[in-house]
């Protein structure tokens, strides 16, 4: 299969809090990976410096063979074709939830208005979301803004799809609608890594899960085999509360 990213040897430090040490590994075109951990294991700053969010300290990040650290690198092209779902939403305030989904197209695809509005609407109609394209972000539920964030980012016709933490800011009715489209866009094709504390849907819907702990990967796997019988202790016992609840 062909290779998306090819992670190597990646470290980040704030201060002296060394947050990421020695992180390597690569993702599958198509491959949905989903990166578990107790909360300050990395996981979210590992997303932020994929999506350059965050500047690595070392090693190296290659998209389709690219280096993406390099200064010649076209950063613009890169973020268009990797999208990313923050856990706050992140969207526009003062526009429609439409609005919303055709700027980026528009700004910086140069879409025509005509052409952005089609293909929000038909992103907005993936996720459930086209009655409310009219209103604006304060006017609706977390679930649903969640779910327009996913529209927004899939209008830019995006290559991988960057999950962090989408579900951890949702009051736990919502989170089902969520993953619900989550778990749809993970039969389309759509390469995607996702941070998340949803077990079973690392479970269910990953090909490959990786178990992250105090800035370090202490396993990965395929689901079944990291789910049914972890080699790290640390992943048995990160596990345990959830196999046993």
């Amino acid at each position: 299969m062909e290779t998306v990213f090819e992670i190597k040897h990646l470290q980040k430090s704030f201060g002296d809090n060394v947050v990421l040490k020695d992180i390597s590994f690569n993702v599958a075109k198509g491959e949905i990976l989903s990166i578990i951990g107790s909360s300050g294991s990395g996981k979210s700053t590992l997303l932020r410096c994929i999506n350059l969010l965050e500047t690595p300290d070392g090693g190296s990040i290659s998209y389709h063979g690219e280096d993406i650290l390099s200064p010649r690198f076209e950063l613009a092209r890169y973020r268009a074709k990797v999208g990313m779902v923050f856990q706050q939403f992140n969207l526009f305030n003062n526009m429609s939830v439409l609005e919303n989904c055709m700027i980026g197209r528009m700004k910086i695809l140069g879409a025509s208005k005509e052409e952005a509005r089609s293909v929000a609407m038909e992103n907005l109609s993936k996720v459930g979301m086209e009655a409310f394209a009219g209103m604006r972000p304060g006017r609706i539920s977390g679930g649903q803004k969640q779910r327009a964030a996913i529209a927004r980012a899939l209008s830019m016709s995006p290559e991988v799809l960057l999950f962090d933490e989408p579900t951890s800011a949702l009051d736990p009715e919502m989170v089902g609608e969520v993953l619900k489209v989550m778990r749809i866009l993970a039969t389309t094709g759509l390469t995607m890594l996702v941070v998340t504390h949803e077990m079973s849907f690392a479970r269910d819907v990953s090909h490959k899960v990786i178990f992250m702990d105090e800035g370090v990967i202490a396993e990965q796997a395929e689901p079944h085999k990291l789910f049914t019988s972890p080699e790290n202790p640390r992943t048995r016992q990160f596990l345990d509360r959830f196999l046993n609840s």
